[in-house]
């Protein structure tokens, strides 16, 4: 068999930014590989993670999504990357609204040089508030206990909103992996997005942000879109940025992968991620 598949920098317009993926297409109505041939292919990529999507007609996918180590419900940047494959290869009409049939539900893709997702309804799930239990996160991530709080939050994937004070103690942030994979699998979650505000400063953004996911085999991330989703939840619900509208969140730069990551809220409370992508490479799978 041989799938077409193509390397994929997304949430940038700029080659070797943004978070890279993989993307395999599938002819159209063909079935998924197996589960175990995907992981492989999975793993054999190494991207954090690769989307396998099935083409229905020009404005119906379904896709699934693997990292190296296990499949997952839905993974933004995989996404922006696979519809951005799609609009370049002209498959998807640009300037149409598809539906992408994931695990986490059936979602609207807006096709266009920047595509934009909708996430999943967005959850506040918790709020760790213990004082023990702030302190034994903090200390896995060798951050200060903080004056906001900390919660988890999903749009399709849980993860950890980890507020931090500056952008300094932010760049400095050092987590102790296996203790946070142990942490992440008691908690049920993904992994710890953290971030620190920049309003106040010249900075255009709303805040810059890092993403560790260890128990996926993701130490750090350069580019989100589900936790950046759980982020803009996050702030509309503790009043920091409370309107609706466009809200831009930089990751990657401690990883020399900067990437903008465009989130928005409508006035019905969905929220949609986006950015630009870069095909980097493409061929063939021959399996």
């Amino acid at each position: 068999m041989e799938y077409r598949y193509f390397i994929v920098d997304a949430f940038t317009d700029q080659p070797f930014g943004g978070n890279p993926a993989g993307v395999v297409l599938l002819d159209q109505d063909a079935p998924f590989p197996s589960e175990e041939l995907m992981q492989q292919v999975a793993a054999e990529l190494r991207y954090s993670e690769t989307a396998f999507v099935q083409c229905k007609s020009p404005t119906e996918y379904t896709t699934r999504y693997f990292t190296p180590r296990s499949e997952v419900d839905l993974c933004g940047h995989a996404t922006i990357a696979t519809f951005g494959v799609l609009r370049q290869e002209g498959l998807a009409p640009d300037g149409e609204t598809c539906i992408n049939h994931t695990l986490a539900g059936d979602l609207s893709v807006q096709i266009g040089e920047r595509v934009m997702m909708q996430m999943a309804e967005p959850k506040l799930i918790a709020t760790i508030d213990n004082p023990e239990e702030v302190e034994r996160l903090c200390r896995i991530m060798t951050a200060m206990p903080p004056r906001l709080p900390i919660a988890i939050v999903s749009t399709g994937l849980p993860d950890i909103i980890l507020p931090v004070e500056s952008l300094e103690e932010l760049n400095a942030l050092h987590p102790d992996m296996d203790a946070l994979s142990d942490y992440s699998r008691e908690k049920n979650v993904v992994g710890v997005h953290a971030f620190a505000l920049t309003r106040g400063t010249n900075d255009s953004s709303v805040a810059h942000v890092r993403n560790f996911a260890p128990l996926y085999g993701v130490n750090e991330e350069s580019a989100t879109g589900t936790a950046n989703a759980a982020l803009r939840h996050y702030l509309h619900v503790n009043g920091i940025v409370s309107q609706p509208g466009e809200s831009n969140f930089i990751q990657g730069e401690a990883m020399l992968r900067p990437s903008v990551v465009t989130t928005q809220l409508d006035d019905k409370g969905r929220i949609f991620v986006g950015g630009c992508s870069r095909i980097i490479a493409k061929g063939n799978l021959i399996i």
